[in-house]
C-alpha cells in the first residue's frame, strides 16, 4: 500500500470506538465517504477520505498497544467506515484507543456498543449462583399450593 500522505486543509473525522476480548472497533463517522485509503500498522491506523462535501478527511491514532495489521478488516458504508482490528494481547481490556493520555475532542467511547467485558464472567457466574439458588428455594418450600380455588374465578 502506498504511504498515506496528510492533504492540505484537512479536518479530522468524528470517530467512535470500543474494546473487546480480542478485537478493537473503530468507526470514523464521515458521510458518504470517497478515495477511502485505511492503513492498518502494528501501533498505528491512519484514514484519508474525502467526505460528501469534497473535504479532506485525515485521522492518524496511535494505538494503546500493538495490533495484528494482517487480520484487521475495513467496511465502508454511507455514513462511516467501520475498522475491525485484532489486538496481540487478547482478553487485555484497554482504557483508552490511543497511547497519548490528551484525547482529542473528536474522539469517542462508542457506548452504545460498550460492554465491560472483563468482569462478564463473574457476573456470569453471579447470576448462575443466584439461580440455583432461586431453584432451590422453590425446592425447599414443599408442595405448590392446590389451586382448586381458581375455578370460582370463572363465574
Amino acid at each position: 500500500m502506498p504511504k498515506i500522505v496528510r492533504p492540505e486543509n484537512c479536518q479530522p473525522a468524528r470517530t467512535l470506538w470500543y474494546d473487546r476480548k480480542k478485537y478493537v472497533t473503530i468507526n470514523f463517522v464521515v458521510q458518504n465517504a470517497k478515495d477511502v485509503q485505511v492503513d492498518v500498522q502494528d501501533t498505528k491506523i491512519i484514514l484519508s477520505c474525502k467526505d460528501v462535501d469534497d473535504n479532506n478527511i485525515y485521522n492518524e491514532i496511535e494505538f494503546y498497544d500493538r495490533v495484528y495489521k494482517a487480520d484487521s478488516r475495513e467496511k465502508v458504508f454511507d455514513r462511516t467506515i467501520n475498522v475491525l482490528i485484532r489486538k496481540v494481547k487478547d482478553n487485555v481490556a484497554w482504557p483508552r484507543l490511543q497511547k497519548d493520555l490528551a484525547k482529542p475532542a473528536w474522539l469517542l467511547v462508542d457506548f452504545d456498543n460498550w460492554r465491560d467485558w472483563e468482569h462478564e464472567e463473574e457476573e456470569g457466574m453471579a447470576e448462575y449462583e443466584q439461580y440455583v439458588d432461586m431453584l432451590n428455594d422453590m425446592k425447599n418450600k414443599g408442595e405448590p399450593p392446590a389451586m382448586d380455588d381458581l375455578d370460582d374465578l370463572s363465574d
